[in-house]
C-alpha cells in the first residue's frame, strides 16, 4: 500500500511560502510504516487540480490534499476532489453548525463566503475542525480514499495526528511502526562516510542507512521498520552500535544534538567558559555560540589583523603561517575574556590559486593547550564561513572532556 500528497496553492508555486505541511504529513506516514511515493504540489487552477488526483487515484491507494478548503473563491480543492471522483457537492447543515457555533464563541462575525465551506462532496466522511473554520472530509473511493485537510499547518496537524492517522490504522489495519536515529557527523565528507558503512546502506536492508550532506556535516540516518516502536528501536540499536564504533569521535551528536549542546554541557562540566577570536570568518562562530551555549560564552571579537593586535595585543606581523596565527589569537582570547577556553578562526587567501582558495585555520585553547588545524576551503565566502564554523564548534567539543 502506498500514499500520495498533493499540496495545493500557487502561492507554493510562486515560492511566495514553503510547503512545510508535505514534510510534516511524510513525517507522519512514516511513523506508521505507510510509505509514501509521490508528492506533488499544484496551483490553485480546478481541472489540473483535478487531473492531479485522477493522476495519484491511477497509482496510490491513500491521497492526502492539503490547502484549498478556505472560503474564497480561489480555495476549489472540494470542487476539485467532487470532479475526480464524480460526485456532486452537497450542503452539510452539521458542518455549517459547526462553523456557526466556531464564529460565535469568539464573538466574530459570520461571513457570507464561509458558507462555501460546508459544501463536501457527496457521500464523503465530514470531519469537524475545531481548531479553525475549514472542515476536512474524506472520500472513500473502494479500497481508496482521498483525505482533505486544511493548508494552515496547525490546523493541518491537528487533523493529522488526531484524524487521519487513526482512520488509517483503523481503516487498513496499520500496525507497522518506523523509528528514526539520525547521527551527526563532523570532519568527513558525505562520500568517505558512504564507504565506511557502505554495507549498512545496501537495497532491502531492514533497518536502511542513508547520509545527508549539509555545510560541514553529514546527517547518517537509520531507519527501521518493526510490528511496534519496540520492535523497530531494536532493530536500530545494533546498527548504531556499529557506526559509531567505525565513526568513533566523528560523530557529535544523535537527533536533536546540536554541536552548541554539547560544547555547552561540556563547558558547564568544568564550569568554564570561552572566549573567541574571528578573523575572516565574520561573525558567525561568535552567532552559533551566543545563541546555542548562553552563559558558556565569555564573548569574543571579529577582528582583522590591525584590530588583533589593538584589542587582544596579538601581533600577528611577527607570526609566521595561518595556523600558528590562529594559535596566537586563541590564547589571546582566552586571556582576554579571564576564560579556561579561547577558540579563534584566521583566513588567509592563497595567491594565484585558479579556482580560488582560502586557507582557514582554526585553534582552541585549553589551559593553555592548544589544538589546531588547517583546511584549504574553496567556493563562495558565506558558505566557507559556515564550513569554518561548523569546524571550529566540533574542535571546541573535542578538545574539552566530555561530562562525567
Amino acid at each position: 500500500m502506498q500514499a500520495e500528497v498533493l499540496a495545493v496553492g500557487s502561492e507554493l508555486l510562486l515560492g511566495q511560502i514553503v510547503d512545510t505541511n508535505s514534510a510534516v504529513i511524510a513525517r507522519h506516514l512514516a511513523a506508521i510504516g505507510l510509505n509514501l511515493f509521490y508528492k506533488t504540489t499544484v496551483g490553485d487552477n480546478l481541472p489540473r487540480v483535478a487531473e492531479a488526483l485522477r493522476h495519484a487515484l491511477g497509482r496510490s491507494q491513500v491521497v492526502l490534499t492539503t490547502g484549498g478548503i478556505g472560503p474564497t473563491a480561489d480555495d476549489i480543492t472540494r470542487e476539485a476532489v467532487a470532479a475526480a471522483t464524480g460526485r456532486e457537492l452537497v450542503f452539510s447543515e452539521h458542518l455549517m453548525a459547526q462553523i456557526e457555533a466556531f464564529f460565535t464563541a469568539r464573538g466574530f462575525r459570520l461571513s457570507p463566503s464561509n458558507r462555501r465551506q460546508a459544501f463536501i462532496p457527496a457521500g464523503a466522511i465530514p470531519v469537524e475542525n475545531p481548531v479553525g473554520t475549514a472542515p476536512a472530509f474524506i472520500v472513500e473511493v473502494g479500497d481508496q480514499c482521498v483525505i482533505t485537510l486544511p493548508g494552515v499547518p496547525r490546523e493541518m496537524e491537528y487533523f493529522l495526528v488526531n484524524r487521519v492517522i487513526p482512520y488509517l490504522r483503523g481503516r487498513y489495519g496499520i500496525k507497522g511502526e518506523i523509528r528514526l536515529r539520525v547521527l551527526q557527523v563532523v570532519g568527513l565528507g558525505e562520500s568517505r562516510v558512504g564507504e565506511m558503512i557502505a554495507d549498512f546502506m545496501e537495497k532491502g536492508r531492514n533497518p536502511t542507512v542513508g547520509t545527508l550532506a549539509h555545510l560541514g556535516q553529514v546527517d547518517l540516518r537509520i531507519a527501521a521498520k518493526g510490528t511496534d516502536a519496540a520492535e523497530a528501536e531494536a532493530l536500530i540499536a545494533p546498527v548504531e552500535e556499529e557506526i559509531r564504533r567505525r565513526l568513533g569521535d566523528l560523530i557529535f551528536g544523535a537527533d536533536s544534538d546540536t554541536l552548541e549542546s554539547q560544547i555547552s554541557a561540556r563547558l558547564n562540566a568544568m564550569g568554564a567558559r570561552v572566549g573567541l577570536a574571528e578573523l575572516g570568518s565574520g561573525g558567525v562562530v561568535g552567532e552559533r555560540l551566543a545563541s546555542g551555549v548562553a552563559v558558556g560564552f565569555a564573548g569574543g571579537f571579529i577582528l582583522t589583523e590591525a584590530a588583533a593586535a589593538a584589542r587582544l595585543g596579538a601581533d600577528l606581523a611577527v607570526v609566521a603561517g595561518a595556523e600558528e596565527r590562529a594559535r596566537v589569537l586563541a590564547r589571546a582570547a582566552a586571556g582576554w575574556a579571564g576564560a579556561r577556553v579561547g577558540a579563534a578562526t584566521y583566513f588567509e587567501d592563497v595567491p594565484s590559486a585558479a579556482p580560488p582558495v582560502t586557507v582557514a585555520a582554526i585553534a582552541v585553547s585549553v589551559d593553555g593547550v592548544t589544538d589546531s588545524r588547517e583546511y584549504r576551503l574553496g567556493g563562495d565566502l558565506p558558505s566557507m564561513r559556515i564550513r569554518a564554523a561548523t569546524l571550529t564548534l566540533d574542535l571546541i567539543r573535542r578538545s574539552l572532556p566530555p561530562p562525567r
